[in-house]
């Protein structure tokens, strides 16, 4: 195997400096102070607003921290109870989710028989959702059994909450649901 003098070199360089930083942790250097002051600079003058973790349904405590309405990190709540400050793996990841410039941030639509999907307002995708549950109750609603007993409901719509939803939320959804007749409801976080 022929090794270039610039692969020696970076491996030498590579190998000296791991060397030195294991000696500076065996002697009982920590790098803790210099990140904590790292951490402190990054949110200082920032306006911080306690949130919820979307990510299950233990509702973890996060502190957003803003600047000029932008988001310059996450972390946990050290009050709170659920999480006393610590997050899972996903939760860590909350900031690259709202600040990744890959993310998601139009409406996709994929009309019946396409094979792609086309860039859509939210303000029609949400008339259009609203048109589709209002005439799949209209189509499928029951108003009273064969046997004449009133039942008021709708068997052609399922209701699925997220495992994020907290027990006011899924109140509000259940009542949402109920009022439109609706019988299948179901919540992720038991599934």
């Amino acid at each position: 195997m022929q090794v270039s003098r610039r692969d020696f070199l970076r491996v030498s360089v590579g190998a000296g400096a791991g060397t030195a930083i294991g000696g500076m942790v065996g002697l009982g250097v920590t790098l803790a102070p210099a990140l904590a002051r790292a951490q402190e600079l990054r949110i200082k003058d920032a306006k911080t607003v306690p949130s919820i973790c979307p990510f299950c349904s233990v509702g973890c405590a996060t502190l957003i921290h803003v600047k000029e309405d932008r988001i310059v990190n996450i972390n946990g709540d050290p009050r709170s109870p659920n999480n006393e400050g610590t997050l899972s793996t996903k939760g860590a990841a909350i900031y690259q989710l709202h600040m990744n410039p890959t993310r998601a941030t139009k409406v996709l639509h994929r009309k019946p028989g396409a094979s792609g999907w086309d860039v859509v307002e939210l303000d029609w995708a949400m008339d259009r959702l609203a048109g589709l549950i209002k005439q799949t109750r209209d189509e499928t609603f029951i108003e009273k059994l064969p046997n004449g007993k009133l039942v008021n409901m709708t068997p052609g719509i399922f209701a699925l909450g997220g495992a994020t939803l907290d027990n006011e939320f899924n109140h509000v959804c259940q009542k949402f649901w109920r009022g439109l007749g609706v019988v299948a409801i179901e919540n992720q976080a038991r599934i």
